[in-house]
């Protein structure tokens, strides 16, 4: 190409976003500089996530109005990646509709970015190149990753649980774990860079390493992970209840390191819906497990997803899930109305046992209202108290007020003093007032940690 100019815009979850680190690695090692804005880049690539129909959504109609930047600049090259990719149905519906397109690989693939750019400047077609499953996992690859203190780390790629709502097992395979010394050794260069805020990725984290031989687990990781100096806090994510075990939970419990943010997704507090899902355990072994997490670690900070409106859900069914959030008591909750996702189990009962829009929604605000009331009672608990908060930005509405995260991943909103740069440090902040999704607080003390020696180009907005 002519100008070596990228853009990359993610859509998902966080294994999306490291994705998206690695093919800007491998871009920026065969000379090309990213740009802030797809207007003025020669390649753009749109990282894609199938999990929910309003990502594909805004993904297919963000690739649709490129068709216009690419006829202003028809030597612009554009991919399509990510998990949507993946699926055959987008790949049909891109051939139909998206002619503009000049690539389409997906997740198993990313790797070989290179060959596949040169694959399109040697065609007049648009090159699909999507692998049907995965191969051995790649380590070494190239990345350029944010700016700051905060560091997504890849553990295991791929879900073998199958739940019947969930398209992840087809779009990103079987379970792979990466080694123990692979991992460990790239959070050490990690933290030699001023990496303090490691998170580590799977899409089922907690099922990390029994592929391995020997076997391990997560809870082994982290104990080697929390030797590393530099390394302040030790994140995770995303846990499946199944596979958070006592050994985990007394791992978190003893260590300084492991965040004491729990996210346990519970999907439904239905007993027949869980099977219907697939999740393999019932309401009674969660609660179980809630108990024990609570009992081990007091001040964990406890979150969840739950989907609303899953085919056959009764009011029943519906209010044992309200009953169930008011027994666990969390922090936050992630909540969604069920959408189909094409080829999985529950995308065939939808046609059959569909819960009505209307009655999703009203159950969905119900649902909301409560955890809502919840969580501004939690948030209320902790004023007075004095946390440990990583500013992370300045906030979306003011550029007066600093944004930061507590250790159990609370956010926390701060007066900003102009003449102190406190972005990418660890600071010690009364809490002062709480709201149902924030708190707000007042510095007392110096920051506990150097600045950090990358400077971001851009401020993030929390």
């Amino acid at each position: 190409m002519n100008s070596q100019t990228f853009y990359i815009k993610t859509y998902g979850c966080q294994m999306n976003e490291r994705d998206s680190e690695i093919m800007a690695g491998q871009l920026r090692q065969m000379g090309y500089q990213p740009v802030n804005d797809e207007k003025s880049a020669e390649l753009i690539i749109v990282n894609t996530c199938a999990v929910r129909g309003s990502a594909e959504e805004h993904a297919l109609g963000y690739i649709g109005q490129l068709k216009q930047l690419k006829d202003q600049n028809p030597s612009m090259r554009l991919a399509v990646a990510g998990c949507m990719s993946q699926e055959p149905g987008t790949i049909a519906w891109l051939k139909k509709h998206a002619a503009h397109v000049d690539l389409v690989f997906g997740t198993h693939n990313l790797h070989e970015l290179p060959k596949l750019l040169d694959k399109v400047e040697q065609s007049d077609e648009m090159v699909i190149d999507v692998w049907k499953s995965a191969g051995e996992v790649v380590e070494h690859l190239p990345s350029q990753r944010a700016d700051g203190v905060q560091a997504f780390v890849n553990i295991i790629y791929g879900c073998d649980k199958f739940c019947t709502y969930c398209i992840v097992p087809f779009t990103r395979g079987k379970e792979r774990s990466r080694e123990i010394p692979a991992i460990v050794n790239e959070v050490k260069a990690l933290a030699q860079e001023g990496y303090q805020d490691i998170t580590v990725l799977g899409q089922n984290v907690n099922s990390y390493g029994h592929d391995l031989t020997p076997a391990v687990d997560l809870a082994d990781l982290l104990v080697e992970l929390e030797k590393i100096d530099g390394v302040r806090w030790l994140r995770y994510t995303t846990s499946h209840p199944r596979d958070f075990s006592q050994k985990l939970i007394d791992t978190i419990a003893q260590s300084q390191k492991i965040t004491h943010h729990v996210h346990l997704p519970v999907q439904s507090g239905s007993n027949p819906i869980l099977k219907r899902m697939n999740r393999k355990y019932t309401r009674e072994q969660y609660l179980d497990l809630i108990e024990r997490v609570k009992r081990a670690i007091p001040d964990a900070v406890l979150t969840t997803d739950i989907i609303v409106g899953f085919p056959g859900e009764t009011e029943e069914d519906f209010e044992a899930t309200m009953d169930l959030v008011r027994q666990v008591r969390y922090d936050a909750a992630f909540t969604f109305l069920y959408s189909p996702r094409e080829g999985t189990p529950a995308a065939r009962w939808e046609g059959r046992d569909p819960v009505p829009n209307p009655v999703k929604k009203e159950r969905l605000n119900r649902l909301m209202s409560l955890q809502y009331q919840i969580s501004l009672e939690a948030n209320q608990q902790l004023i007075g108290r004095t946390e440990l908060v990583l500013i992370e930005g300045l906030s979306k509405k003011n550029p007066n007020v600093w944004a930061g995260r507590t250790h159990t991943n609370k956010v926390v909103l701060i007066d900003r003093d102009p003449a102190v740069d406190l972005i990418d440090r660890f600071v010690p902040v009364r809490i002062t007032q709480a709201k149902t999704f924030y708190l707000t607080g007042e510095v007392v003390g110096a920051p506990v940690s150097d600045p950090s020696p990358r400077r971001r180009v851009e401020l993030p907005l929390v």
